[in-house]
């Protein structure tokens, strides 16, 4: 098992791990989330981390550090679009990838990480306290662009 930053080639895996999290999502055919992909990749604040084993990629996760002026300076990391195969969920890679993004943070200098989940299973709640996440400590608005709500 390897965890690494995503690379070019993993375009294809990545968007299939992401049709299983957002099922409803449209396939974009103009090439926007390529670009978008290829712009994640290269920016340094960003990193689009996955999870391989078996040769193939099993599961992902996007953290984004953010510059902070308040707490000393120290930025703050939000986790995003977490996703493990569904035929290998189980087996740990969701807890290792959570990890792995966690101490990339750590050593970025955040003061704290913070993630959403729309998901209303309890599992799913567990697993992020299982991860070291509080679910008491902050509560998360969110304001939908129109016709993008879930």
């Amino acid at each position: 098992m390897q965890i690494r930053k995503a690379q070019e080639a993993d375009f294809p895996r990545v968007m299939e791990l992401y049709k299983q999290l957002q099922p409803k999502d449209p396939v974009l055919t103009d090439g926007g989330d390529h670009a978008v992909f290829q712009e994640i990749l290269r920016a340094p604040w960003l990193s689009l981390f996955v999870l391989v084993d078996r040769g193939q990629v099993q599961s992902t996760c996007y953290l984004n550090v953010i510059p902070n002026i308040t707490r000393s300076a120290s930025s703050y990391a939000i986790i995003e679009n977490v996703v493990t195969d569904e035929e290998a969920r189980g087996k740990g890679y969701g807890k290792c990838i959570i990890a792995h993004a966690l101490e990339a943070a750590w050593a970025a200098g955040c003061y704290k990480v913070m993630l959403q989940t729309g998901s209303t299973r309890e599992s799913t709640h567990a697993f992020y306290r299982a991860c070291g996440f509080s679910g008491d400590d902050k509560h998360a608005y969110v304001a939908w662009r129109v016709g993008l709500q879930r």
